[in-house]
């Protein structure tokens, strides 16, 4: 409820500024699938380390059209984060200024709707970033495709196998015929 009214007046404030496009509801066949490495596991204090994204139209996963960005080294950079993510300092040495990143960010993913493992981890990292520099946090909608795997998953699990009672009834059934 409080991400759409902030959403709403997001919309309003923004609706005549550099960004107002974003705000527009979005009427092509693309997805653009977003991933943050970041110095932590905690959205409200890890830093974003490099951010990557690509489009994806239908089934098709459009390599040619992506964007890796690589930020500047951030100071809470340590050695639990490059175990996970592997950027290391050196790594990092000609990363891109945050604010100019940012910008390269929206523009890429314009106002398409985004796709990403723990998408809410990535976007609180992002909006994190975004509103003290910009005034609004991402207006895209997402899916997040590990919530998509988990109801699949327990869906999976409720159903009965093949084996099970429901099809040995069913052949018991069609032998009687």
């Amino acid at each position: 409820m409080l991400r759409a009214l902030r959403r709403v007046n997001d919309r309003r404030r923004h609706a005549n500024g550099e960004y107002a496009w974003l705000f527009h509801p979005y009427t092509g066949d693309e997805l653009v699938a977003i991933d943050c490495e970041t110095t932590g596991t905690d959205p409200r204090k890890a830093e974003p380390v490099s951010i990557a994204a690509v489009k994806v139209r239908g089934d098709r996963v459009l390599t040619s059209e992506s964007l890796v960005l690589h930020l500047q080294r951030p100071a809470t950079l340590t050695g639990d984060s490059i175990r996970i993510h592997g950027l290391r300092g050196v790594d990092l040495v000609d990363g891109e200024n945050l604010d100019q990143a940012l910008d390269k960010l929206l523009d890429f993913i314009g106002n398409r709707p985004l796709l990403g493992w723990r998408l809410e981890f990535d976007l609180a990292i992002l909006n994190r970033q975004l509103r003290p520099r910009f005034g609004f946090d991402l207006p895209n909608s997402g899916i997040d495709v590990a919530q998509h795997y988990l109801r699949q998953q327990r869906r999976s699990v409720m159903e009965p196998e093949a084996t099970g009672f429901a099809s040995r009834r069913r052949r018991k059934a069609s032998a009687c015929r």
